[in-house]
């Protein structure tokens, strides 16, 4: 089995920190999304930056692949130290295996990803559901336009010995307003039963790609909107994204860093019809280079103003 070197997938150092891997992920899991990219190996690094995301965003299995790296190196044939448990993070059961033999031997198996699956070889049961993740864009969740699903499910012979995986294509309807980590069930599409017996049922789980620009809270969406310090002060209007458009919004004078807007029902669809709302959190940002008159006007502005930011502390 081959070592991991899930901080060189992020493209991170060792030492980044929680933002710096998500943001690293974000930028990537955008560039090699399937259903947008046209590089020839974009499913295969999809699945490898989704996989080292799972590790470094967990700081316990951060902290346990830490210590696994001490033992390995990327590329080169990997077995765990004497004594190694799994920590046990995911149950090992039949299914879709979608991470990789290193991510199991370290991590224990998961449930639920594409790959091949291991079925128990008896007559007449019924089939084995399946499991597998459904990467969406926020602009997804707008619409229920069908989508095609591509996966493999396990064929048997006559007398129930299993053969090689068959291909299905599946044309499905993603209802408008679906969270990340819901399950959609499409009964009778998962692995055939045998002695006649019913297929099992598919399980879709919707896993919500990270946007450029929007955090999701739930169905309420943040968007930090950079500000220049004249914007802040005098209040401007600007013309912001949204995931169904651009919209004017109008920042009210003497606004604040992390000062929020509320922009009600342009967050994400809900399940009931409505909508989470959108949150402007403002981000006040020096220019990075100034010429000596800039630098003059800051200086007359020093000299004018009666403000002292610091005035609640104490000496």
């Amino acid at each position: 089995m081959e070592f991991k070197d899930y901080y060189a997938v992020l493209g991170v150092d060792p030492g980044a920190d929680e933002k710096a891997i998500k943001t690293a992920y974000r930028k990537l899991a955008r560039k090699y999304h399937p259903d947008v990219s046209k590089e020839s190996n974009a499913e295969s690094r999809f699945k490898e930056i989704s996989e080292a995301y799972e590790v470094l965003r967990d700081p316990g299995k951060r902290a346990e692949y830490d210590q696994l790296r001490r033992y390995g190196q990327a590329g080169q044939a990997f077995e765990p130290p004497p004594g190694w448990r799994p920590s046990g993070g995911f149950e090992d059961l039949d299914g879709n295996v979608h991470f990789s033999e290193f991510f199991e031997s370290v991590f224990g198996a998961r449930p639920g990803a594409s790959g091949n699956t291991r079925w128990e070889h008896s007559g007449g049961r019924r089939g084995q559901d399946m499991e597998m993740e459904l990467p969406l864009f926020l602009e997804d969740t707008l619409s229920d336009e069908p989508r095609t699903l591509n996966y493999q499910v396990p064929r048997y012979s006559a007398d129930g010995r299993r053969l090689e995986n068959v291909q299905k294509t599946l044309n499905v309807r993603i209802p408008k307003g679906v969270a990340d980590g819901e399950r959609i069930r499409l009964k009778g599409h998962g692995a055939p039963g045998r002695g006649g017996a019913p297929a099992g049922d598919l399980y879709l789980v919707v896993r919500l790609v990270p946007h450029p620009l929007f955090d999701v809270d739930g169905h309420d969406l943040i968007l930090t909107v950079p500000l220049a310090p004249w914007e802040a002060a005098l209040g401007t209007r600007i013309t912001i994204p949204t995931l169904s458009g651009k919209l004017q919004v109008t920042i009210p004078g003497n606004s604040q860093s992390g000062q929020r807007l509320r922009l009600k029902g342009k967050g994400l669809r809900n399940r009931a019809g409505g909508a989470g709302d959108l949150y402007v959190v403002i981000k006040i940002v020096m220019p990075t280079t100034q010429d000596e008159a800039t630098q003059k006007l800051w200086k007359q502005l020093a000299d004018k103003a009666s403000f002292n930011p610091r005035s609640e502390w104490r000496d």
